[in-house]
């Protein structure tokens, strides 16, 4: 279901927006990284990403169709989670990301909020980039990817597309 977004007033409806995307150059530090390395690169998509987000707001939208019922047709549904379409989903689904990633003792960049970075203990950095709803995680380690991606999976319901391919327009060809 996607929400009528554009019937939303600013002030009334939502407050703040913003979307969770990587800068460009973030991306390209990153495959830098990857080819100098020579760090795996797996490429996870969340699914549904905007419904695993409480929202802030009340706000409330018509029965879906098929959903009415007889005597009960002028009522309305009160959501909980964010849903499609809603100006302050692509936030809230950001804040309920950063806050599950940072808990797992990740850290935020101070020059792109959507990358994260870890050092673990062998001295190794494990980098995750975030685009809206789709990921990049690169590490000398499939191993370690594979946690992450099970960590990820435990509390977002995930997309593994293993290797990346194709990022943002940019095909990526290793030899």
């Amino acid at each position: 279901m996607v929400a009528k977004g554009y019937a939303q007033r600013e002030g009334i409806d939502y407050n703040e927006v913003f979307s969770p995307v990587v800068k460009h150059s973030s991306i390209q530090i990153l495959l830098a990284l990857v080819a100098q390395y020579e760090l795996d690169l797996e490429q996870l998509d969340v699914k549904i990403a905007f419904h695993h987000s409480d929202l802030n707001e009340e706000i409330y939208i018509s029965q879906p169709m098929g959903f009415k019922t007889a005597g009960k047709k002028n009522m309305v549904c009160k959501l909980k989670k964010s849903l499609y379409g809603l100006k302050q989903s692509p936030r809230q689904w950001y804040k309920s990301f950063d806050s599950f990633i940072r808990g797992k003792k990740y850290t935020r960049s101070h020059y792109d909020p959507c990358v994260y970075y870890n050092k673990l203990p062998e001295g190794e950095y494990i980098y995750l980039q975030l685009y809206v709803d789709d990921m990049l995680i690169a590490y000398k380690s499939r191993s370690i990817i594979d946690k992450l991606k099970k960590d990820l999976s435990f509390e977002f319901e995930m997309k593994d597309l293993g290797e990346a391919k194709k990022v943002l327009g940019i095909e990526i060809e290793r030899d």
